[in-house]
Formats: structure tokens, C-alpha cells, sequence
């Protein structure tokens, strides 16, 4: 009964927020840290956001071009203040996303915070401007922006004293004005305190599983990652030869179980050194710089590339003889030194082969969050723990180990050409950031199918690389292997002619990167509209905004309802942005549906209207909004502030079915995210039949 009463509410939850109409998340208050400081003085502007539950407020401290809305808080200038150096967002969580953005971000659940530190010029203090940010909802996927006007108006401590008694008229008509403008309907609080809202959840609320879970995830599939890359290291012929002897030497000691405990513990140690080294290196900011910026990762590129073809045999990548020398000395010393340095020695020794595979994992960790390399370098070192302490308890089990050989040899090249196709990820994310097409879909695609085929022909012995032993058959456990990895180019040659490959969306470039698909349809506007002699061939903003799965409309209201009343065809109104994840998934999953897509293209008059496009428009064009007071400046701003006023709604994605004819309300009710096919269908169908009705 239980269940059946909490599915009800779920549902009931789920469909009021899908038709909920105007949403607002996350309520922000501002405070001044010194309520009355002096001229001359240093203060910060504080802004407190009410995070409500279930729901995250993207912050300010990440790549404005990954996707997401980055908060921004503008600042009007005058002449009573000042602002000293940047904004700053306390302590926010980071999570790398690799499946959308491709990318860091960082957020705020609960309670978030903002400073901006300003110097006082003046007695009469008057700091104003307007933020605009993001909040998005873990349950639903709905993202909501949040924009709004700020004041604050105080008087210097030397003000305050010598009008102490004289009630501030000024800057209560200031706070009443500025109450008028429904600034989200945030509290406004021109002291030092805060005030907080019952409909808000404050961070304390909050337990640790809700705001760790995501990234808590990340870190354990990173970790196993990490142990994984390790196992794989151990098989190498660097590595593996040295099991036995190394064992061997423990068990013919007394006490010899402890000191290989303490042997793996050392192993472990030293590789966690090394990824807190790197974690400290790089800090808090770096992740992101790392994610987006062309240099690391064309330096990646090159280190990758390097150490793929050290992998094939055609040079070695060694320590100089005589650092190692001196660190092996040092494990004759005995006692708890002399195995440190035994374990230093194996971590030196077997660079050659594990430090390709460590550098994968400590760039892979670079670019998340500031414990990866950390993490991955536990679990890196732990793989390599494990058979010491193991055969070391149990030394029979060393008479079982496969005799080394050339297949260890084989592994390795294996890994050389696995290091050359993860060396084009890091070409492909400079690439697309920087727009300079040399490694579009169909370039990528091609070089993985030439790697991946070439690993196929070698698991069956058709090529040889310099180190291999001659190969007289091939044994069943290699040609199962050559099937996997064949299997895997099969499926990969349909994406060279525009097949989606939705297993490899989060490797592969955009598809917008791909000069050739069978039987697709161009996006622009010139090509589509051939079908319709009526459709202009230039319409406004095409030029920088794009339609998906090569529909033709249009990205201004105005121009589409003229065109609608025209053909006499109902407006579909797409409300998306560009950092809309569920706009893209409500595209790709439901959209891109055939009896979708035809009844959009052949029923209706489509127009996307991005709210959170930052294109500034001609100063003819700008308005001051009915709904806030503040001047609209952008297309997003005008689109968003259209979105509120026309249709009570603030969240994307958000579609409405109008009649152009009269557009004072929607055909049906608009829809938000939801990936149900027949009931878009359904939707589409309605707002026809209703505007054929009339």
C-alpha cells in the first residue's frame, strides 16, 4: 500500500511540475559583510542563495562555453563605490560530465554563496545591479533561469554617527522602489543580515548522500578505472617476470608475510605520492583550464601519442641506469627502509610499461575533480599490491601463474594502439572548442576503425610489431578477443555515413562535424525551404543559431507568427537554450522520431526561442519588462521575459501550440521534459485538431 500511495504522489509531483507554471528554485538575498563601513574601506557584497530541494544552482567558476548558464552578477558603477577584483563562489561541488558537456562544471545545493569585494568611496553608499544564473532540477531534469535586480544602500560608519538619530528616508524610498520590481521575489536586505526563506531548503537540511551521491559515483567508477588499468600492467613483461622472484625473496625470510604486507603497502604509497602530487599541482581551477583549454590537451596528445608507439616497439622509455641503481642500493639496508626502496625500485624498474598506463590514468584524473588523481592512483597501486601480499600468503599458488612469454609482449602493443586512439580524445576536445575542423566526425571515426581493425588483425596474428615472438596458431582466448574488437569496427563503419553510434556519443564530435550523411537532410534554411516556395530563404539569426535533425523554422517570434498566419498553420513554440541538457535529450530521444518529426515539419510552424542566447541586440530593440522592471537587452533576455509574461513559465525545455492568429493562450496545455513518444504525439495531435476546429 505504501508503494502504490508514493507512486501516486510521484506521479502527481511529476505532472505538476511538467504544467507547474512560473518555478522559482532558488531565492537570493545580499548583504553587506560591515553594515556601516568606513570610507576608504574594503567590504564584501554577499549574495545567499535558497537552494529548494532536489534542485542545484550552477555556479560562477567554470568555462562560460561548456554549456550551462555560468552565474554572473553585473554591478552598475558609480561613484560611492568600487569593485576590487572578481567574483567569487564559496566552496562550490565540481563534477565532470563527460556524457553532455564534455566538461567540468561547478554547483551549489542548499545554500550557495557569491562574494564581490568593493571599496567604499563615499559616505552615501548605493551598490546596485542584476544576476543572472541557472537552476536545475535533479528529479525532473527542468532547468529554470533566475535573473533579478539587487540594492543595497547604506552610510559609513562616520555617516551613521553623526545621523544616528535621523530616520534614513533616502534609502527606504530606495528599498521600497527597489521591492517593486519582484526581483524573483528574493528578499532584499540592505544590512549584514540575512534573511531566510521557509520555502527554501537550507544546506544543513540537506544530508550528505544528496550533494556526495553524483560524485561519489564518479569516484568509484574512476577507482575501478584505476585498479582495472593496474591489473592490466601486472601482464606486461616489465611487471610480470617480477611476481615470482619478488615473492620468492619474502617467503624465505622470517616474518617474511609482514614485510609483504608492508611491501604492498609500500607500493601503494608511493603511487598515491604521485597523484597527490599532481592533485596539489593542479588545485581547484585547474580541471576545467585542463578540460577546455587547446594547450594541455594537445600536450596530452603528444604524451599519448609518444608513449603508443613505445608501446608498439619502436623505441623504450627508460629512467636514466643510474637513478635506478642508487634506488635498488638503498633495499639492501634491511629493516622497513630496505623494503621501501624494494618497492621504490619495482615502481622504477617497470616504468618502461606501467608509465604510459599511470599517465593515462593521472590525465584521466586531472580533468575531474581535485581527489582523481588521488583515487585513480590508489587504486592503480592497490592492483599491483594484491598479487605480492596474495602469492606471498599463499606461495603455492605461484606454481599455477602462466610461464612469461610473448603474449605479455602482446599486451603491450595491445595497450600501444588502445594510447594511440585515446590520444585523438584529446585532439578532438581542442579541436571542437576551437573550431579548427581538423578532426570532424568522419576523420575521427575513420582513424578509430583503422586502430581498432588493426588490433583485430594483429589478436590474429596477420601483423607483427618489432618485439613479437613468431605466432605458429592462434589460440581460442586471442580469436575471441579478435571477434570483440572486429565486432566493435562493424559497428562503428555506419557512423562514416551519419549513423547516430549512441554508444559512442560521449568519444565521438558532434554530428553537426560530419560533411556526409546518407539519406540526411541539410540543416540550412536555403535547402529545407525548397519544399515551400513561401519560405523566406534567409530568416532572422540563422546565421549563428541552428535547428536540429535538419527542421527549417525559425528563432524570432514575430517573423514565425507572420509566416504562420500566412500558411495558416499553427506556431510550435520551442522554448530551449543552448545549455538545455533536456533539450537536446527531448531532440534526440523523442523529436527525432518519425511520426514526430513528420507532424512538426508538415502540421506546424516551428520557432526556437533560445533564452539563454547572450547575442546583444540593436539598442532600437530594448525594452523595459512589465514583469521585473529590467531593461531586455539580449535575445535570451527578451525570449525568456516573453516565455514569463505570454505563457506564466521560466523553465526549459517548455513547448507551446498557439494559434498565430490569436496568441493570447496555447491550443493545449504546454508541455516540459518528458520522453514519452505517444504522448508527444498525442500533444502534437490535440493542438492540430483544436486549431482545425477553429
Amino acid at each position: 500500500m505504501k508503494k502504490l500511495l508514493s507512486s501516486i504522489l510521484l506521479l502527481l509531483t511529476l505532472s505538476t511540475i511538467s504544467f507547474a507554471q512560473k518555478v522559482n528554485p532558488a531565492k537570493w538575498t545580499w548583504s553587506l559583510s560591515k553594515p556601516n563601513p568606513e570610507v576608504g574601506e574594503t567590504v564584501d557584497v554577499i549574495f545567499t542563495v535558497s537552494i529548494q530541494k532536489d534542485w542545484y544552482l550552477y555556479s560562477s567558476d567554470f568555462d562560460p562555453d561548456l554549456g550551462p548558464t555560468v552565474t554572473t552578477i553585473k554591478f552598475t558603477p558609480n561613484d560611492s563605490y568600487e569593485t576590487v577584483g572578481s567574483l567569487k563562489a564559496i566552496n562550490p561541488s565540481r563534477k565532470f560530465d563527460k556524457e553532455i558537456w564534455n566538461g567540468e562544471y561547478s554547483y551549489f545545493k542548499g545554500k550557495a554563496e557569491f562574494r564581490q569585494t568593493v571599496k567604499i568611496l563615499k559616505d552615501k553608499i548605493n551598490i546596485d545591479g542584476a544576476y543572472d544564473s541557472q537552476s536545475c532540477s535533479d528529479v525532473t531534469g527542468m532547468c529554470v533561469p533566475i535573473k533579478g535586480a539587487f540594492l543595497i544602500e547604506a552610510q559609513s560608519a562616520t555617516a551613521k554617527k553623526t545621523d544616528d538619530k535621523k530616520p534614513n528616508l533616502d534609502s527606504l524610498k530606495a528599498v521600497e522602489e527597489a521591492a517593486k520590481l519582484k526581483a524573483d521575489s528574493a528578499t532584499i536586505v540592505p544590512t549584514d543580515s540575512v534573511s531566510s526563506d521557509s520555502s527554501a531548503v537550507s544546506g544543513d537540511a540537506l544530508t550528505a548522500s544528496d550533494e556526495e551521491k553524483p560524485e561519489e559515483t564518479s569516484l568509484w567508477g574512476f577507482f575501478l578505472l584505476a585498479l582495472g588499468g593496474g591489473f592490466v600492467a601486472l601482464l606486461t613483461p616489465c611487471v610480470y617476470p617480477l611476481i615470482p622472484m619478488t615473492v620468492s625473496y619474502f617467503t624465505k625470510q622470517k616474518g617474511g608475510l609482514q614485510k609483504a604486507l608492508l611491501y604492498g603497502f609500500f607500493i601503494i604509497a608511493i603511487y598515491v605520492l604521485f597523484g597527490t602530487i599532481i592533485a596539489y599541482a593542479f588545485g581547484q581551477a585547474a580541471p576545467n583550464f585542463i578540460s577546455t583549454h587547446w594547450i594541455p590537451n594537445m600536450l596530452f596528445f603528444i604524451v599519448f601519442v609518444v608513449f603508443g608507439v613505445s608501446f608498439l616497439g619502436w623505441f623504450e622509455i627508460v629512467l636514466p641506469s643510474s637513478f635506478v641503481n642508487k634506488i635498488d642500493a638503498q633495499s639492501d639496508r634491511g629493516g622497513i627502509g630496505g623494503i621501501f626502496f624494494m618497492a621504490f625500485t619495482l615502481v622504477l624498474v617497470s616504468f618502461s610499461c606501467t608509465g604510459p598506463v599511470a599517465g593515462t590514468i593521472l590525465s584521466l584524473g586531472s580533468q575531474g575533480q581535485i581527489l582523481r588523481p588521488i583515487i585513480g592512483m590508489f587504486g592503480f597501486g592497490l592492483a599491483f599490491a594484491i598479487p605480492f601480499t596474495l602469492f606471498a600468503i599463499f606461495p603455492n599458488w605461484l606454481q599455477n601463474l602462466p610461464k612469461s612469454g610473448g603474449w605479455m609482449n602482446s599486451v603491450k602493443v595491445i595497450l600501444g594502439f588502445l594510447e594511440l586512439a585515446l590520444a585523438l580524445k584529446f585532439l578532438s576536445t581542442a579541436d571542437q572548442t576551437y573550431h579548427w575542423h581538423i578532426l570532424d566526425r568522419e576523420v575521427y571515426l575513420a582513424a578509430w576503425i583503422v586502430i581498432f581493425s588493426l588490433i583485430g588483425l594483429y589478436l590474429l596474428g596477420k601483423i607483427q610489431m618489432p618485439h613479437d615472438s613468431n605466432l605458429d596458431k592462434v589460440s581460442v582466448p586471442r580469436t575471441l578477443l579478435a571477434i570483440a574488437v572486429l565486432t566493435f569496427v562493424v559497428y562503428m563503419i555506419p557512423g562514416m555515413f551519419g549513423a547516430p553510434l549512441k554508444a559512442l556519443s560521449g568519444w565521438l564530435p558532434p554530428m553537426e562535424t560530419q560533411d556526409f550523411v546518407i539519406g540526411g537532410e541539410s540543416s540550412s534554411v536555403e535547402t529545407s525551404s525548397n519544399a515551400d516556395p513561401n519560405f523566406p530563404k534567409k530568416v532572422k539569426y540563422d546565421e549563428f543559431l541552428k535547428l536540429p535533425l535538419g527542421l527549417h523554422g525559425f528563432f524570432d517570434y514575430k517573423e514565425a507568427a507572420a509566416y504562420a498566419k500566412q500558411v495558416n498553420k499553427p506556431l510550435f513554440i520551442d522554448f530551449t537554450g543552448h545549455g538545455c541538457v533536456n533539450c537536446r535529450k527531448m531532440e534526440a530521444a523523442v523529436w527525432s522520431n518519425p511520426e514526430v518529426k513528420k507532424r512538426i515539419e508538415n502540421d506546424y510552424v516551428l520557432v526556437a526561442l533560445y533564452v539563454d542566447d547572450k547575442t546583444e541586440l540593436p539598442k532600437s530593440e530594448w525594452y523595459k519588462s512589465k514583469d521585473d522592471g529590467l531593461e531586455k537587452t539580449t535575445i535570451g533576455d527578451q525570449n525568456l521575459d516573453f516565455e514569463i509574461t505570454r505563457f506564466n513559465g521560466n523553465a526549459q525545455p517548455y513547448y507551446c501550440l498557439v494559434d498565430p492568429n490569436n496568441d493570447s493562450k496555447t491550443l493545449v496545455k504546454p508541455r516540459a521534459y518528458n520522453e514519452n513518444i505517444e504522448e508527444f504525439i498525442k500533444f502534437l495531435e490535440d493542438g492540430k485538431a483544436k486549431f482545425n476546429k477553429k
